[in-house]
């Protein structure tokens, strides 16, 4: 697999430290708020790229971590901590906080058909690792306490900013426009490891320490979590490009200056989802959720597709006309599948060619376009049902999307007795009569038991028709 790393600048063979097997890290949530679809692209792809290489027969451990603690307001290491300002917003303790949307969050993962990872580490239950590497550093001269607080000293390292090439004015400068100094550190993009109660009184999750009551700084978070579960060596780190400075920068610095040798060989780095007016993210408001794409008709997995039709390394424009060009495309994709045949006996010679298309276009670096046209190449394809079928069940360990389950579920519906009509506008009647004594509860509930059942309403001044989707 020729796959991008961020840290070499090139694509390049994605290589193991051991020969099949692959240490796979992704930053998971901050889990102060509802994941944006912004969020889930990055998500999205990592996923993918997850389930290619297990589907070329690596055997593969992924974790993640949850961001309960010490992410705050500003990547400068400075302002309010963003689980603080969650549970003051919502009149609710910080844990219980984090517990609502880390459950939120794998609820829109799986329906966006993502996996869930092997080991998933709440940044709360690390607090002796994060302990035990900062004591480590302090001991090798890496770090140092200034004013309650423990930082990281970057002019230790021969080279600190390693995913571009800014030069060290820049760098000094420009990351930190705008943002108040903070007086305590040696240099300026030295970075805090361990607050202390010298900082932010109204932290609300708080343990003792070597230095202090205090709490983690985020970057030693991901370090200590991947260096416990996936060992000195990580293959495969994965995040979302906004990501690569500060935080993988700072990972980067504190665990080789830990271990005393490379650590991460390859960073996989998905680009942004942008709207007309740039970035997609919450602090503008822009907070579209799969919850909103649901309550507007959108299944999720229309959502993944369209994030498949791009390649991962570039930004991605949302709109709602493009979603839904790929809600059609995707209805007609499910419509061809359903109309294939289930015969004939699997012509092995048709599988290995066109799993190999598909694989040439997962090894030139996780192009999902060029596998979503393999795709369409099987169902145009000279060959019998049961082949096609299989192709399409192999591919899909991959892309994710469903295919030969909704297509079932889909003739299922299809299928149905033309008595069933009969049933369904009594439904409609009493969701009339429901609505006429404003009884908006009952009205609802019809609406969404129908929905359930593949029957959309339709609601005009003449009445309310139906159709099955």
């Amino acid at each position: 697999m020729q796959l991008y790393n961020s840290l070499s600048h090139k694509k390049e063979e994605f290589k193991t430290h051991e020969p099949g097997k692959v240490s796979m890290y992704t930053c998971g949530p901050t889990v102060y708020h509802f994941a944006h679809i912004g969020n889930l692209r990055s998500y999205i792809m990592e996923d993918v790229l997850e389930k290619a290489l297990r589907w070329e027969g690596y055997e593969v451990k992924r974790v993640m971590n949850i961001t309960d603690v010490g992410h705050l307001s500003s990547d400068a290491d400075t302002g309010e901590d963003k689980m603080v300002k969650g549970a003051q917003r919502e009149h609710k303790t910080v844990m219980e906080i984090a517990q609502f949307y880390t459950d939120a969050f794998f609820a829109d993962y799986g329906k966006l058909n993502c996996r869930y990872p092997d080991v998933v580490q709440p940044a709360t239950g690390m607090i002796p690792e994060y302990i035990q590497v900062i004591t480590r550093l302090l001991d090798t001269g890496y770090a140092y306490l200034a004013g309650g607080n423990v930082y990281f000293d970057t002019s230790k390292l021969e080279k600190y900013y390693v995913f571009n090439d800014h030069d060290a004015e820049d760098l000094a400068t420009g990351v930190r426009e705008g943002v108040e100094e903070d007086v305590n550190k040696r240099n300026k993009n030295d970075f805090v490891l361990w607050f202390t109660k010298s900082k932010f009184e109204d932290q609300a999750l708080k343990w003792d320490s070597p230095w202090g009551v205090g709490y983690p700084g985020w970057h030693i978070e991901c370090s200590c979590i991947s260096m416990k579960f996936l060992g000195e060596y990580l293959d495969l780190h994965c995040g979302g490009i906004d990501n690569a400075f500060p935080h993988h920068t700072n990972e980067i610095a504190q665990s080789e200056s830990c271990l005393g040798h490379p650590w991460c060989s390859h960073w996989f780095h998905v680009h942004h989802l942008n709207t007309a007016g740039g970035k997609m993210s919450k602090s503008k408001g822009e907070f579209l959720t799969v919850s909103l794409l649901e309550e507007k008709g959108y299944d999720p997995l229309c959502y993944r597709l369209f994030c498949l039709q791009s390649h991962y390394r570039k930004a991605l424009t949302f709109s709602w006309e493009n979603l839904d060009n790929a809600k059609a495309t995707y209805e007609k994709l499910i419509a061809r599948v359903a109309a294939l045949e289930e015969e004939g006996q699997v012509e092995e010679p048709v599988l290995t060619q066109y799993k190999a298309q598909f694989r040439e276009a997962l090894d030139n670096d996780l192009n999902t376009s060029l596998a979503v046209t393999a795709l369409y190449d099987v169902l145009k394809a000279e060959t019998n049902g049961a082949t096609k079928r299989a192709l399409i069940a192999s591919f899909d360990e991959v892309l994710g999307l469903g295919l030969l389950e909704h297509a079932a579920a889909m003739k299922e519906r299809e299928a149905a007795p033309a008595e069933r009509a009969e049933e369904i506008e009594a439904l409609i009647a009493q969701r009339t009569a429901a609505k006429a004594a404003k009884n908006w509860a009952e009205a609802d509930r019809i609406r969404d038991e129908l929905k359930a059942q593949g029957i959309e309403l339709i609601d005009t001044k003449e009445g309310t028709t139906w159709k099955r989707v």
